[in-house]
């Protein structure tokens, strides 16, 4: 309605009326003659009817239509470019270096005035749990196979999220002869599905006989919608000749404490399985890949100086030397080509065509000269669908220090948001695990763990630190950092951390150790080590 119309209105409210009942009847018209009245997004992006839209063909129903239907494809092929695609392969190891890369280590951080407990008191315990976690961390006995310690089951774990869009964490106890137990067993989304159907792939909804539940592409879930259980296959179908599964509980009937560690990102409310992270550009990096390989060959096949020679008896020249003429003990005949009429040119000849033949040179005109323009664009595009910077995607830093920075900093921000959601769905719950067989065998003292869950999430507090994001220009960061410390607006620890990772604790004892060091041997002390 125009100002015109609200002004009249006010003054006049039947003709507004009969101003409205005329327009409603102007829309019926229209729909009974099939003329479409655009509203919203109808005459935008939900066109049906623009020329730019006509072939526009899409549908989306359900999150198990949506994406469980396409997971197995969505999977391979994802697989299938990293193994063969750089740009593939480049963004998953940028994750997986700035996400994990040589292990997250733990950080207890526990609750002492919720627990009541001296602040030194729980300073000590945090000390000696930090200890005692790593050397099981540091061990082969952590997993099941025996081959990776936990910080390498990190690295797997997060490799096979990336890749095939999930990873699943079954934990058990194996007396090895080491004081706890615990040990965890990784497994690929496609060992986990509904029984009878195709592993991986799409599964209409199957049924648990004993318990109605419906099981939705091996995830159990009940009326409510909640995972109760996970049905995990015995092995790959290319291993065994009769396929088998069990039915692993969610969580433990006793103890409440999670039977399996389902690691995936959710994009769908009732989504249940996982996407592989290059889902979004699967076909673009695919086309690169192809467009990438032509060239390559395109070049080498220049770079060989190949030539045709064409005549009208089809004999070869005199300057062309057979497989038979390099090899006599070859097995062909004097003047006959060695393999499917391949030909080489001689060292250094001098040749004179017959009548009737001619020469002509393959000139592929490579390396393409707007190839790296192409290729660059096209990483810009990737990245920002996988949010990670051009530059760091393919690992050149030409331009200046603050673009530079500004692109380290924004995908930072992403890495450090999947360090988050990955140590809560990974390591804090084998942290806590562990932590509670430690208590339950007298190893570590922590009064009231098991009496609530408040009282225990006291005590599991824990911060997982990794990687930290570099510097370009230490001089600059540094003095950034402190004065940011001088002003209140953080404190040593955060800044040590995303200064190199390291613990500022453990910092100011060794810089304490190393000042009594120096004046033990009458050496100069730095100024900066506080010696006032």
């Amino acid at each position: 309605m125009s100002v015109f119309e609200r002004a009249v209105s006010a003054i006049s409210p039947t003709w507004a009326k009969r101003r409205a009942e005329s327009r409603l009847a102007a829309a019926r018209a229209d729909a009974a003659t099939g003329v479409i009245q655009a509203y919203g997004y109808s005459s935008g992006g939900a066109s049906r009817s623009k020329a730019s839209m006509k072939g526009w063909d899409y549908a989306s129903a359900s999150p198990q239509k949506d994406i469980d239907a396409n997971l197995r494809t969505l999977r391979e092929r994802s697989r299938s470019l990293y193994y063969n695609a750089p740009v593939a392969t480049s963004a998953i190891n940028r994750n997986l270096v700035h996400i994990v890369g040589s292990g997250l280590r733990v950080s207890p951080k526990i609750a002492w005035r919720r627990l009541g407990i001296p602040k030194e008191r729980a300073d000590e315990i945090a000390a000696d749990v930090k200890f005692r976690f790593d050397t099981w961390a540091r061990s082969k006995s952590c997993d099941v196979t025996g081959q990776n310690n936990f910080y390498e089951l990190q690295q797997i774990a997060l490799l096979t999220w990336l890749v095939g869009g999930e990873v699943f964490g079954l934990h058990s106890y194996v007396d090895n002869g080491a004081p706890i137990e615990l040990a965890i067993r990784l497994i690929e989304g496609d060992l986990c599905c509904s029984p009878g159907e195709i592993a991986g792939s799409a599964g209409i909804d199957a049924k648990n006989t004993e318990n109605g539940n419906r099981v939705r592409n091996g995830i159990e879930i009940d009326d409510q919608g909640r995972v109760v259980a996970y049905w995990v296959e015995k092995g790959y179908r290319d291993q065994v000749t009769q396929r088998d599964w069990v039915r692993v509980p969610a969580r433990g009937d006793l103890t409440g404490n999670p039977n399996v560690l389902h690691v995936f990102n959710a994009i769908r409310p009732t989504q249940y399985r996982g996407v592989p992270y290059l889902a979004p550009v699967i076909e673009s990096v695919k086309q690169l890949t192809r467009y990438t390989e032509a060239e390559i060959m395109a070049a080498v096949i220049n770079g060989l100086f190949s030539v045709f020679v064409t005549s009208e008896d089809g004999g070869i020249p005199d300057f062309v030397e057979t497989e038979s003429a390099i090899n006599p003990d070859g097995g062909y005949p004097e003047g006959a080509p060695a393999d499917d009429d391949e030909l080489s040119l001689g060292n250094g000849n001098i040749g004179f065509l017959k009548p009737g033949e001619s020469v002509t040179v393959v000139d592929a005109k490579r390396p393409n000269t707007n190839f790296d323009g192409f290729t660059a664009a096209m990483a810009k595009h990737i990245g920002a669908a996988l949010n990670i910077p051009a530059e760091l995607l393919l690992m050149q830093f030409t331009a200046s220090y603050s673009a530079s920075r500004g692109a380290l900093l924004e995908a930072w921000s992403f890495f450090s948001l999947n360090r988050e959601w990955f140590a809560a769905d990974f390591c804090q719950p084998i942290y806590e695990l562990w932590l509670a067989e430690s208590v339950s065998k007298g190893l570590i003292d922590m009064p009231g763990f098991f009496a609530d869950e408040y009282t225990r999430a006291a005590w599991c507090g824990a911060n997982w630190t990794g990687p930290a994001p570099g510097q370009l220009n230490p001089n600059v960061e540094v003095s950034a950092a402190v004065a940011k410390m001088q002003a209140g607006l953080s404190t040593g620890e955060r800044e040590a951390l995303a200064m190199n990772g390291s613990d500022y604790t453990e910092n100011i004892e060794q810089l304490a150790t190393e000042r009594a060091l120096r004046i033990d041997q009458e050496l100069e002390i730095p100024d900066d080590t506080n010696q006032s």
